[in-house]
């Protein structure tokens, strides 16, 4: 399987760009402009964990109640909450 992590929207670029060098600076990570390859494993992973951490902030609650219209039942509430910035 190929993988594709190719920016399809040239305008997006920059946007990316500046994201990254912010999640960066979050962790304490020196980025700069153009190549880094001088950051170990462990900088690089710490920025875009917090890329995604960013991106994808999900929360789960799950619980189960006594079903309101059968006796002795029980029925699983499930919220879901997503922010998107």
């Amino acid at each position: 399987m190929k993988s594709n992590n190719q920016i399809n929207v040239p305008q997006a670029r920059e946007a990316m760009d500046k994201f990254k060098m912010q999640a960066a600076s979050e962790v304490g990570v020196n980025l700069t402009n153009g190549y880094n390859g001088d950051l170990t494993s462990r900088e690089a992973g710490s920025v875009g964990g917090q890329m995604v951490k960013k991106m994808i902030p999900i929360r789960t609650v799950k619980f189960t109640r006594a079903d309101r219209t059968s006796v002795g039942h029980v029925a699983e509430i499930r919220y879901i909450a997503s922010f998107t910035l």
